[in-house]
């Protein structure tokens, strides 16, 4: 008897989650009006249309804005489908037990439970609300890509980057990693800008190429992972 009121609870916190996660894309269907001429529009839309990027509110998707965290862990989560499908709680989880300066009832907590038990490298004591810098979301995209993704191994090829000695250590592989596979890219001046805001265009565009890398290059046939 223990073990079936366990195993309901398990399954209705996660059902739950499931609807939750789900109604918020449901809602962010209506068309974005804010791209102008963003020379991303296109990439951007394409997400959009595929529902695996969300706006600020009505039809905005304030392409210029920095982007935080929880919206930067939100679009990794959507484009990787990331979800909670095979995991089973014993009692139903929040966004607090895995990072202390989370909010339960915050539009993101389901976001953050999920990668969490994605094994997304995020710090216990991740703000959400912190503004993301371009090194940041790349390390976090790539290792999350990379993670889920069977990728055949490639061998690297170092691209030589002006600014390298401003990287916080240990970001420099993924770095590297996303400039040979042109997720991300390097300004005419050959500087990845490290600490420099990710605009949420920017970090729309290393989503979409990172699923462009995904779709061309397919698990092998009969692979079971």
């Amino acid at each position: 008897m223990k073990k079936n009121i366990i195993k309901s609870l398990a399954l209705t916190g996660t059902a739950l989650l499931t609807l939750s996660f789900a109604g918020q894309s449901f809602a962010a269907s209506a068309t974005f009006t804010d791209l102008g001429n963003i020379k991303a529009k296109d990439k951007i839309v394409s997400l959009q249309d595929k529902g695996l990027i969300n706006g600020v509110g009505g039809d905005r998707f304030a392409p210029n804005a920095p982007i935080t965290a929880a919206q930067g862990i939100q679009m990794v989560v959507k484009a990787l489908d990331l979800n909670l499908d095979l995991i089973r709680f014993i009692k139903e989880p929040k966004a607090t037990d895995y990072y202390a300066h989370a909010k339960n009832d915050a539009w993101y907590s389901d976001t953050l439970i999920i990668a969490a038990n994605n094994g997304m490298d995020l710090p216990s004591d991740l703000n959400p609300n912190k503004v993301w810098d371009r090194e940041e979301f790349t390390h976090q995209l790539i290792i999350a890509m990379e993670k889920h993704s069977n990728l055949p191994m490639i061998k690297i090829i170092p691209v030589e980057i002006a600014d390298v000695d401003k990287f916080t250590n240990g970001y420099d592989g993924s770095i590297q990693r996303a400039l040979v596979l042109n997720i991300a890219e390097l300004d005419a001046k050959g500087n990845f800008n490290p600490k420099q805001k990710v605009t949420r265009a920017e970090a729309a565009v290393m989503i979409y190429n990172a699923l462009e890398y995904i779709k061309a290059h397919p698990a092998p046939a009969g692979d079971a992972s």
